[in-house]
């Protein structure tokens, strides 16, 4: 990199100046075109259920999310993410129901479609849900995931999602090889315009509590962890590989999950690959703002803005955050 002529024949404070000069020069911004927002769906009529360690974010039944994927199109969120709350007596040790056509997800996803035709609708694609052991796929004696038997199961559940009408798959397990085999099972079933959103850098964090709370899977869970499957968060290059992996297999986009805590990886994944790179601002992330700005130790909607920008600073090309709506408000509004 050229160095700049030294002071005072260069003064970097001179394009600070003003707002209208700081705007002219500005590398990143923020637009509601950015932002995936991910809800909670759950079974019944009228049912809004707030999340404790989520504030502002609730459970919807599918009559209450109706409004709220009408204001992302009038606000210009251009997805809608959508994470199931299934009943405790549908789990089993296989997560079968994840592959059921008249599930809430596929119901829910049709519904969207016609209601709301000018949204774009993403499904998760992993079993947590609906194993009463809440891990992401099928285990052996030893509590170990079986990677191939659970690829199968994730399979049928793509289809499942796939012929209800949804844009974008995103499977989120860590299975080895899953990529691959749900392109090849959607280009057999005729859908081939059905994207793949590849978690493909998910690491095992401990930022995804609320997140577990909003899915009913924590108390499933218990003291066990996701380590043999998600990624270890010390390591870097490993990303570029499942990355590359996944891309190979037919990905047509990836994410990076955690979001803040991993810009790291998001640039590095933008820069080696070049391709659609998204970034997940998890359950935990927002979480932490809501609880320091509800005590009044940072300012809410400044933070908000800030930690959003800081992805589209890293590489990322867009954004899933529960603050989707809010942020998009703010920026409609001249933030």
């Amino acid at each position: 990199m050229q160095l700049p002529a030294p002071y005072p024949a260069s003064r970097p404070r001179r394009l600070r100046r003003d707002a209208f000069t700081r705007a002219l020069v500005r590398e990143n911004r923020l637009h509601p075109s950015d932002f995936i927002f991910p809800v909670f769906v759950h079974e019944g009529e009228n049912r809004v259920e707030p999340i404790a360690s989520m504030p502002g974010v609730s459970r919807l039944s599918l009559d209450r999310l109706i409004p709220v994927a009408e204001e992302c199109v009038e606000l210009g969120i251009p997805v809608i993410a959508l994470f199931p709350a299934i009943d405790t007596a549908l789990k089993t040790p296989d997560g079968i129901e994840a592959t059921n056509p008249d599930g809430l997800i596929p119901r829910v996803v049709r519904a969207l479609k016609e209601k709301v035709p000018g949204l774009g609708v993403l499904t998760d694609v992993a079993l947590d849900p609906y194993t009463s052991h809440g891990q992401d796929g099928v285990l052996d004696e030893q509590g170990y995931i079986l990677n191939d038997r659970t690829v199968e199961l994730l399979k049928q559940q793509a289809l499942v999602q796939a012929r209800a009408g949804v844009d974008i798959v995103a499977p989120s397990d860590m299975m080895d090889g899953r990529i691959g085999a749900i392109r090849a099972a959607l280009e057999a079933d005729s859908h081939i315009h059905t994207r793949i959103m590849a978690y493909s850098a998910k690491y095992a964090s401990a930022f995804y509590g609320p997140f577990r709370d909003a899915v009913g899977s924590r108390s499933n869970l218990g003291k066990a962890d996701k380590k043999t499957y998600q990624m270890d968060p010390g390591n870097s290059d490993e990303a570029l590989r499942e990355v590359g992996l996944d891309l190979a297999e037919g990905a047509d986009m990836v994410m990076v999950k955690p979001g803040l805590p991993y810009l790291d990886i998001v640039r590095r994944v933008k820069e080696e690959f070049k391709v659609p790179t998204f970034a997940y601002q998890v359950s935990g992330e927002y979480a932490m703002i809501k609880a320091a700005a509800a005590n009044g130790w940072l300012e809410h909607d400044a933070v908000m803005l800030e930690a959003l920008l800081a992805f589209k600073r890293a590489g990322a090309d867009g954004i899933l955050t529960y603050f989707a709506m809010d942020a998009a408000r703010l920026l409609r509004a001249g933030a």
